[in-house]
């Protein structure tokens, strides 16, 4: 692992109106290093604008292997070359990764000879706030006003922060962090059970995750990084392992070290290599692929044994997703340590023979201009088979959870579904803030399962018989696209920078402003390319 390395001469002390001296003090004799709060504040800022816009080299490359393996499919090389154009588009440093710009986690190990000069957790939380605001990011947390009512801070907070004591090795006390951005999607696919020790066999723990990994599906926009951790002392502490297993925690002897130690578990949590080849043949054998049918599921399989209580065996599953946003960074005496990421992709071996199959089509793409109606539309989407490709012209309508409540809300309180429910394809998405110079801010589709309880309601009265989205759906809601002759297309989950730049050519907000990135907006795209996945015959592409 390489890491940047910036001096505390090197950094702009100005803005913060304190004097260098006060920044860093150090005291070799007792073996302390006395850090002010604010040099934690910039160190913090630097990790999380880098890991919103860029990749490690580690990630792209494996990007790169899983689009030249030889039993990728044709759709797992478009979509895996997708996220490269997608990445390269980021790295430009106006696009986030991802609309969902995620909560903001902060997993810290402090040598105790570091004290901070001033509050600890408010240095932390500001930077947070400072970089979401500061860099366009998207403002995804809400918080309660009582048990039903939330708002949204718009600065992100509260962080997520988890800091550990740690014993310091040599005479430079070091304080060392794992920052992540972690989005909605792959969150909502962690599988928690408290099985029993009868799970600690062979054969019935391959059956177990077989059927617990089929069920996590597309929709947290894999190749993914999947973890599993059998074991734990309580059920949060298996969680907690399962965390840091998805964003990297585990990767090598040093961390495992770092994280016993800070479990006081006494070097008894395992690493089982063995148990990770068939996790990943697993994924491979599900036929989902990087999201459009194949084999490359997942880039990466994590799997822990933990200590337990004799009368219990908690197992969790979770994923990280494609935008797999998790940096390294530390802080000595020298200065600021942050992880490598890559800004020039174009220097990563076969990077552009990767990249080359997101330019690599079907030659039987059909065209949907949507302006023609939307019962044109139907017409069109009737007649293909559930894994057509497909690109999208005209008018779409972009609205999701917050939308869809209020669309019921109002309708049983009286009023009528608007017009434009009916006249337009739904597309379930939430924007980042938008750059200056661009029309939006990273544009991706959010999990389609999420509304599938709206879908018998919204068909029922003409509307959101089209819908957009990503990932696979409820049989309960193909049942309802056959009864009222509903269709779902699913595009990219993962591009948001790509399809922002490149497919959306007008936006404006019709309804429910205040709702922020939730407000319906009418776009007007381009050549968007999706896949036809539920049909209106009762045929669902990922259950052919």
């Amino acid at each position: 692992m390489q890491f940047d390395f910036i001096s505390y001469d090197e950094l702009n002390l100005n803005k913060y109106d304190i004097k260098t001296p006060e920044i860093i003090q150090i005291n070799k004799e007792k073996n302390i290093l006395i850090l002010d709060e604010k040099i934690l504040t910039l160190a913090i800022k630097m990790c999380f604008e880098k890991l919103s816009f860029y990749f490690t080299k580690k990630h792209i490359e494996k990007l790169i292997c899983a689009i030249l393996n030889k039993d990728a499919s044709k759709n797992d090389r478009y979509v895996c070359a997708t996220l490269l154009k997608n990445a390269q588009i980021s790295s430009e440093y106006n696009l986030p990764i991802c609309q969902d710009t995620g909560i903001a986690n902060i997993f810290a190990w402090k040598d105790e000879g570091i004290i901070i000069n001033g509050n600890e957790n408010k240095a932390i939380t500001l930077a947070i706030a400072q970089t979401y605001i500061e860099k366009k990011l998207r403002f995804s947390t809400t918080i309660p006003s009582s048990i039903f009512a939330e708002k949204n801070p718009k600065n992100n907070l509260p962080a997520n922060i988890a800091i550990f004591s740690t014993s310091s090795k040599n005479n430079s006390p070091t304080y060392k962090f794992l920052c992540c951005a972690k989005g909605g999607g792959s969150s909502n696919k962690t599988i928690f059970c408290q099985e029993t020790k009868t799970i600690l066999n062979e054969k019935k723990l391959y059956n177990f995750l077989k059927q617990k990994i089929n069920e996590i599906g597309t929709s947290a926009c894999p190749p993914y990084t999947i973890g599993v951790v059998i074991g734990g002392l309580s059920p949060e502490q298996n969680l907690f392992a399962l965390k840091l297993a998805t964003c990297t925690g585990f990767d090598n002897e040093e961390k495992i070290e770092r994280i016993n130690n800070s479990f006081s578990l006494n070097s008894n949590i395992i690493r089982d290599l063995d148990w990770e080849k068939i996790v990943m043949e697993i994924c491979e054998q599900t036929g989902f692929g990087a999201q459009f049918g194949g084999t490359r599921m997942a880039l990466d399989a994590i799997v822990l044994r933990l200590p337990r209580h004799a009368a219990s065996c908690p197992i969790s599953i979770g994923v990280s997703c494609s935008a797999h946003r998790n940096l390294e960074m530390y802080i000595n005496e020298k200065g600021i340590y942050i992880e490598k990421t890559i800004q020039n992709l174009t220097k990563i071996k076969n990077f552009e023979k990767a990249i080359s199959y997101a330019k690599k089509t079907n030659k039987n793409i059909i065209t949907l201009d949507t302006n023609k109606g939307i019962n044109k539309s139907l017409e069109i989407l009737s007649n293909i088979k559930c894994g057509q490709r497909i690109q999208i012209n005209g008018k779409i309508l972009v609205a999701r959870d917050a939308a869809h409540a209020k669309w019921k809300e109002d309708f049983e309180n009286g009023k009528s579904l608007p017009d434009y429910c009916k006249k337009f394809p739904i597309c379930y998405a939430g924007p980042s803030q938008t750059p200056e110079n661009y029309i939006i801010g990273s544009f991706g589709p959010t999990t389609a399962e999420r509304m599938d309880s709206y879908a018998d309601f919204l068909m029922n009265q003409g509307a959101s018989l089209i819908t957009i989205a990503k990932g696979n759906r409820s049989k309960e809601f193909t049942n309802i696209c056959k009864k009222y002759g509903g269709i779902y297309l699913g595009i990219i989950g993962g591009a948001a920078a790509l399809i922002a730049k490149k497919y959306i050519t007008n936006v404006e907000i019709i309804d429910f402003e205040e709702l922020g990135m939730e407000a319906v907006r009418l776009l007007t795209v381009k050549n968007l390319p999706a896949f036809l996945l539920t049909d209106n015959k009762g045929n669902d592409f990922y259950n052919i």
